[in-house]
């Protein structure tokens, strides 16, 4: 070791000058830099849920959309309102990636001709809006309110409120920079029409993706500097000097800008998970040159000269700073198992990025320290004979006086707050990852009070031949479905599909909503309707060319995703009893079965983290009686947090899934510089009492410091409009707090009834 820190101070110009250089050619690459906020990046491009739904946009088109929703305080029908809507709809038709637009004024309705009754026609709903006096809007307007087909999908029920629709076309969603482009022009037109003075609502896949990418962005260029502030503040309230605040987070730049560039290399994208690295990295980095340079300043303020300070730091914190720094990696790395791959690439790149972290701090620190030869004063006050302060002496005799009473507290409220562990929910509903004040989540909300379902679950039904979805009785099963959905779930709000269209020929010609039973009518009906149809509104995507499959939507409430695969899995066994077959499809019912990833992500990633690191404290430590000591501290924090999400109702979601392992990771380095700390002073012969005193003189205070400034960076997240980072922050900020108290309060407990005595279990 003494070899190691020659040869750092011998060629100390040349590492501080070196990685510096290094950091900066490779952030060149930084400019080649790419974010995505494609729905896709959630899936594996294996996933089975992916190739399902690929498969359905390949079949039936896309299911995504672009939708405009705004209200007249009156109702629609009025001639301003209609002229919006018809500019609305005439324009997004010109829009690229956009193959369909629904709209009140361009409603396909089905009538008998006013000249002819036997001759039925279809025409837009609403034309030459000038040409139209107050008489003729509201005969408009009560034919609307009876129209199955629009009725509480494109206008409301009070006909204040209505939709306009653009379906998007099939390679939309796999086009990179598409929803970036309709978004372009939506919000110009937009833009055009605020004139009207109405409030327009925006919804629909390019809008999620836009707002994911903008949210993501937005956190990474605002957290990322104001965690750089608010950990440079932290450390000059702690250290004093600025030497450390320099060093401390130059570290971190460095670590954070080299990852990033290697992940911009190795051509990964960006995402809402990934972009928050830096923030990950200035923890983790922020943690080893903490204690490096805590135990610096120690050594100089007991009169070792800087060289002697440097190879005393070292000696100190390469053991304790590498593990850490090894198991902060296994935390993120076990992530690398989860399904989902925003998680999955945030793990690895965050645990390359802990080893690396280590690295730098352990050549860079020390070097600029050689060159720095920070002045320190020597303070002969602040130890005794065994070099231990009077703080540190105190908090070993609270500790021995108190250790029944502590660990008797502790398993009280691990008790009390684990019961909040049977209240637990997982929701991976993806129009909750946003706080409800985004733009978005103001538009389901109105589009789910006023209109309809915002959600969707397209069901394919199978009639299992040829021709078949023009059987009665098929056709029949499917309306009974339908019927049957609503009635069994209040969330079920409006389904559609071409069983709607027979249903409204049949009431047109016969004056009967219903299903005629004669099979070559229903043809009839269907052949009619499409040979009517316009350009652009054809019926192929409600079947496939084989007219075996039918599509139906479903418009549903946003609920918890428990709730959705309850739904998902109460339809596929209802068509169980039919000769037929279906399967729920679409982008809601994805991230529906998202919800086994995350729950498997947590768990998973747990386990993995807390099985490694045992091993690895195992193989430092030696003795079996210790693995209860190292566990329990760090899991304690974990049940506790949830258990207190339970209590307040707060459901598990993806970035609570990945704070387990990181908290595991971050909170395991507490325990590490603990027991290694308190295993250097058995050695040295100090009894129980003095050992602590030691553990808290050489890491205590750097452990509460380190705590402080990471519960303070992710803490920030809090303010992230992005509810996966929010929760993520909130739970991992307070469960190193409460990891904090468990390892200065509970371990030393503990350890007081097993190791309380001259020969140590550690020896």
């Amino acid at each position: 070791m003494k070899r190691f820190v020659d040869l750092l101070i011998k060629f100390r110009w040349v590492i501080v000058i070196l990685i510096p250089l290094i950091t900066i050619v490779l952030s060149y690459q930084l400019r080649y830099a790419q974010f995505d906020g494609s729905y896709r990046i959630w899936f594996a491009k294996d996933s089975q849920t992916l190739k399902q739904y690929d498969a359905f946009k390949n079949t039936f088109g896309n299911d995504d959309s672009i939708i405009i929703v705004f209200s007249d305080k009156n109702d629609i029908f009025n001639k301003k309102a209609l002229h919006v809507i018809n500019r609305l709809t005439n324009k997004l038709w010109q829009t690229k990636y956009i193959a369909r637009v629904d709209s009140l004024t361009n409603y396909q309705y089905v009538h008998k001709n006013p000249q002819d009754a036997d001759d039925i026609l279809i025409d837009n709903f609403i034309e030459n809006i000038d040409s139209l006096n107050k008489s003729d809007l509201q005969k408009k307007k009560k034919i609307a309110l009876g129209e199955d087909l629009i009725l509480n999908k494109i206008i409301s029920k009070d006909a204040k409120t209505t939709m306009i629709v653009g379906r998007l076309t099939p390679k939309a969603g796999n086009t990179i920079g598409a929803s970036k482009h309709i978004m372009h022009d939506i919000n110009k037109y937009i833009q055009e029409e605020n004139k009207s003075g109405y409030k327009f609502y925006l919804a629909g896949g390019p809008v999620v993706n836009t707002t994911f990418s903008s949210l993501g962005q937005y956190d990474v260029k605002t957290f990322t500097p104001l965690v750089i502030l608010i950990a440079m503040l932290l450390l000059w309230l702690i250290f004093r000097k600025i030497s450390g605040v320099i060093l401390t987070i130059l570290v971190v730049i460095f670590t954070f800008s080299i990852v990033l560039a290697l992940q911009t290399i190795f051509g990964y994208k960006l995402n809402n998970f990934t972009a928050n690295m830096p923030v990950f990295i200035i923890a983790i980095g922020i943690a080893d040159a903490m204690h490096l340079f805590w135990v610096y300043l120690l050594a100089r303020k007991m009169g070792l000269d800087n060289y002697a300070a440097i190879h005393d730091t070292i000696e100190k914190n390469i053991v304790p700073t590498f593990l850490t720094s090894l198991t902060t990696a296994v935390g993120f790395a076990s992530l690398g198992i989860s399904a989902i791959v925003p998680i999955k690439t945030l793990g690895i790149a965050t645990a390359n990025a802990a080893i690396l972290a280590f690295i730098l701090t352990l050549l860079f620190v020390p070097a600029a320290l050689a060159i720095l030869n920070i002045k320190v004063k020597v303070n002969k006050n602040i130890e005794d004979k065994k070099g231990l302060g009077s703080f540190a002496k105190k908090y070993a005799k609270l500790i021995m006086k108190y250790n029944n009473k502590i660990i008797l507290a502790s398993l009280l409220l691990f008790t009390f707050i684990s019961f909040g562990l049977t209240n637990l929910k997982v929701d991976s509903n993806a129009v909750r990852y946003f706080r409800e004040d985004v733009p978005f989540r103001q538009t389901i909300k109105e589009i789910q009070k006023k209109l309809t379902g915002p959600m969707s679950y397209e069901i394919v039904i199978d009639s299992k031949k040829t021709d078949g979805i023009k059987n009665t009785k098929f056709m029949q099963t499917v309306d009974k479905f339908s019927k049957a959905l609503k009635e069994k779930f209040s969330d079920a709000r409006h389904t559609s599909s071409l069983v709607d269209v027979v249903k409204k020929f049949n009431e047109v010609i016969d004056s009967n909503k219903s299903i005629p039973n004669n099979n070559n009518l229903i043809a009839q009906y269907l052949l009619l309707y499409s040979l009517s149809l316009p350009q652009g509104m054809e019926i192929n995507d409600k079947m496939d060319v084989n007219e075996r499959l039918l599509r139906l939507t479903a418009s549903m409430n946003v609920v918890d995703t428990s709730k959705d695969l309850q739904m998902i899995h109460w339809i596929k066994n209802w068509w169980k009893s039919t000769p037929y077959s279906a399967q729920v499809n679409g982008q809601t019912q994805m991230f529906a079965h998202m919800q086994s990833d995350v729950t498997d992500t947590l768990i998973e990633s747990i386990l993995l983290a807390i099985l490694v690191t045992t091993l690895l404290m195992f193989f430092i430590f030696r003795n079996i009686r210790m693995i209860p000591l190292f566990l329990i501290p760090n899991i304690l924090p974990i049940v506790l947090v949830i258990g207190v999400m339970g209590w307040l109702g707060i459901n598990i979601d993806i970035g609570v899934a990945i704070s387990g392992a990181i908290i595991l990771g971050i909170a395991i380095d507490d325990t590490i510089h603990f027991l290694i700390k308190y295993k250097e002073a058995r050695k040295k012969g100090f009894n129980f009492e003095d050992s602590l005193a030691y553990v808290m003189q050489y890491a205590g205070l750097a452990m509460v410091l380190t705590t402080v400034v990471l519960s303070s960076a992710f803490i920030v997240f809090r303010l992230s409009q992005f509810m996966l980072n929010a929760n993520f922050g909130l739970i991992t900020a307070i469960a190193l707090l409460i990891a904090l108290l468990v390892d200065l309060l509970l371990l030393p407990a503990l350890l007081s009834k097993l190791d309380a005595k001259e020969k140590s279990l550690l020896n």
